[in-house]
């Protein structure tokens, strides 16, 4: 099988480097990371500036390709530019911090594996919870039995698989819940600080999310110790209002 890996947290990122570990003895593997940290970047390409891909050495055994892009740029760069051939899968992650509800929207995480998916490629992204130690290597298990299904039951055009893990054992979860993605009215906290020379500034504080006890939301399920599986679509159109803009009369 060809495994294509990337994420947004940079090439030397841990969770990256425990999905290669869990692949690379059976499988043909090829990293293709943004070169620095890349969270947020959602689905944004590089256009103004070259984009440079250099071979790394994260360890004696594991190298890897930095690319001075986004996350969306380092497939592109993989699959036209460094596989022979076209990958069979890819897997984005493991991101260090959940990607669910409106969130998804900004990730880099998901968003590598949209692009991958808007070239025909199967892809899944993979985030945990934020914590003071995570379970990658138990989370890279699972992602290898679900890339096996995958490979079996191939996604749809423009379609990827979010997945994401509470912070703990994954024997400690409740087990796995296919949800959907929590759509609401963003709740942004910003904070407004002043900088030694008198001027504002401003830094993201905590999201503030409300929380409901439906299990088939990917926030809720999350925050009650599932394990999500959420599909997500590319296709951005609002197939309920088509024909109620038609009768419109332009």
């Amino acid at each position: 099988m060809n495994i294509l890996l990337t994420n947004d947290d940079g090439i030397y990122a841990e969770g990256l480097w425990s999905v290669y570990r869990k692949f690379v003895e059976k499988h043909n593997v090829i990293v293709a990371a943004p070169d620095r940290e890349r969270s947020g970047v959602s689905h944004s390409i590089t256009l103004h500036d070259p984009i440079r891909i250099n071979k790394v050495n994260v360890s004696n055994d594991m190298w890897g390709y930095a690319i001075t892009g986004s996350p969306a740029d380092c497939v592109k760069l993989a699959i036209k530019n460094i596989f022979e051939i076209k990958p069979d899968i890819v897997i984005s992650g493991i991101n260090a911090g959940s990607n669910v509800g409106v969130d998804i929207n900004y990730s880099g995480t998901a968003s590598a594996a949209k692009e991958a998916s808007l070239h025909g490629i199967s892809a899944i992204a993979v985030s945990t919870e934020r914590g003071k130690t995570y379970h990658y290597d138990e989370i890279s298990c699972f992602i290898e039995t679900l890339t096996y299904k995958i490979i079996e039951n191939p996604m749809p055009f423009g379609t990827i698989l979010n997945v994401n893990f509470p912070n703990m054992p994954i024997k400690n979860t409740k087990g796995v819940k296919i949800t959907r993605q929590k759509f609401e009215p963003i709740i942004d906290s910003l904070e407004e600080r002043i900088d030694p020379r008198s001027s504002k500034y401003y830094w993201y504080g905590t999201d503030l999310q409300k929380i409901d006890e439906n299990l088939e939301i990917d926030v809720t399920a999350l925050l009650k110790g599932y394990i999500t599986i959420t599909p997500v679509k590319c296709d951005l159109t609002d197939y309920s209002l088509l024909k109620e803009l038609q009768r419109w009369n332009f």
